[in-house]
């Protein structure tokens, strides 16, 4: 009896009461838990509660001859400082815990006495869901044990980016433009490179696999500052350091992308290229009519990637003096910091990296899964 109670279920079947209201204790644990953090945040930010004594007397600034008055953006750090360790915080985040740990017992507990597949599945869920729960509060009262006023004044003092729209929307433009003329230019030289390393002749070969070895085993922020110095200083150009990244991006992501390339020409069946040859087609033109054509369906995803990846590498150009309109998103952050000597902006400037690169990295997701059916379409 006991080796029956464990064999996995041969259906889908039904669910049960049981299972389901374990899968409900899940998602309530966890929409109490990490809801209840944002819900009261903001009740005590739209109610415009009175601050409490502690936290007004921390942020006042005494000034000589004048009367003392709350720090600029102060009223806003205390209201969160405040919800984090209100009763009804507190009440909502145990109550979230304890319900998660009742799922996550009730569900890892029956989960192999369960008959169906559907069972298990509202079992096992609301269990991962309740752990999740317990995590996020044994974190969160682990963090607000702490000073939380000093974390959200340096954090969490969202006055201090008022007026930093126009720039963050200048260096998203930038980070843009750097990553489109970057994952350009590294196509086409990561093509040609990519035929070259292909080529039955070793001294053909050799100077690819040199040029894709260099500019992928140093660093790209190296190359950065290489390149620029030695074209202003070596050679005398009068190049911007804006001009000079978009050279180094298009260099670097060309031997990523001939790596690439690579691996999509070899994938398709040899066979292919014979029945070219076969039809008196030179080399370069079964690559151009034949192989390559077929090669960048199957490339088309991890050059996205890649070009996910050159976004935030856009970021190393701090490193290289710019002028205002130059700016890219990090370096706009930096020297807004600079002005502010408050560490918001980097929360801003991780959220408007998400902003580009989300709706990108979906679009990857998405370009994959009809490349992988298209693919499995006309093999099968």
């Amino acid at each position: 009896m006991s080796n029956e109670t464990i064999k996995p279920p041969d259906t889908r079947g039904p669910t049960g009461p049981i299972p389901v209201a374990t899968f409900a204790a899940g998602i309530i644990s966890l929409l109490l838990a990490v809801g209840g953090v944002f819900a009261v945040q903001y009740l005590y930010a739209a109610g415009n509660r009175a601050l409490s004594p502690d936290c007004r007397e921390r942020l006042t600034i005494q000034v000589p001859g004048e009367d003392p008055k709350l720090q600029e953006g102060g009223a806003g750090v205390c209201h969160i400082v405040d919800a984090m360790h209100s009763d009804l915080q507190t009440a909502l985040l145990w109550t979230g815990v304890g319900i998660g740990i009742a799922a996550a017992v009730t569900g890892f507990g029956m989960y192999k006495r369960l008959t169906t597949k559907r069972m298990r599945s509202h079992s096992i869920a609301g269990a991962v869901l309740g752990m999740q729960a317990v995590l996020f509060g044994a974190v969160f009262a682990w963090f607000r044990s702490g000073d939380t006023l000093i974390f959200a004044r340096n954090f969490l003092k969202f006055s201090v980016l008022e007026g930093s729209m126009d720039g963050f929307i200048r260096g998203a433009k930038n980070t843009l433009i750097l990553a489109f003329a970057g994952e350009i230019g590294g196509i086409i030289i990561g093509l040609l490179l990519a035929l070259l390393a292909l080529s039955a002749r070793r001294v053909v070969r050799a100077p690819a696999r040199g040029y894709v070895n260099f500019f992928r085993g140093t660093p790209l922020i190296w190359q950065l500052s290489f390149f620029y110095f030695m074209l202003r200083l070596g050679f005398g150009l009068d190049v911007s350091s804006f001009q000079a990244a978009i050279l180094v991006f298009c260099l670097n992501t060309g031997a990523y992308a001939a790596e690439v390339f690579r691996a999509g020409i070899q994938s398709v069946e040899r066979g292919q290229t014979e029945a070219a040859r076969s039809l008196g087609m030179s080399y370069l033109q079964s690559m151009g009519y034949v192989i390559v054509p077929q090669a960048v369906r199957r490339v088309i995803p991890p050059l996205m990637n890649e070009f996910v990846i050159l976004i935030k590498d856009t970021s190393l150009i701090v490193v290289l003096g710019l002028t205002a309109d130059e700016l890219d998103i990090f370096s706009f952050s930096r020297q807004w910091f600079s002005d502010s000597r408050n560490a918001t902006v980097f929360l801003a400037t991780a959220a408007a990296y998400l902003v580009v690169t989300l709706p990108l990295i979906r679009l990857v997701n998405y370009v994959e899964k009809r490349m992988r059916s298209g693919l499995v379409g006309v093999s099968g």
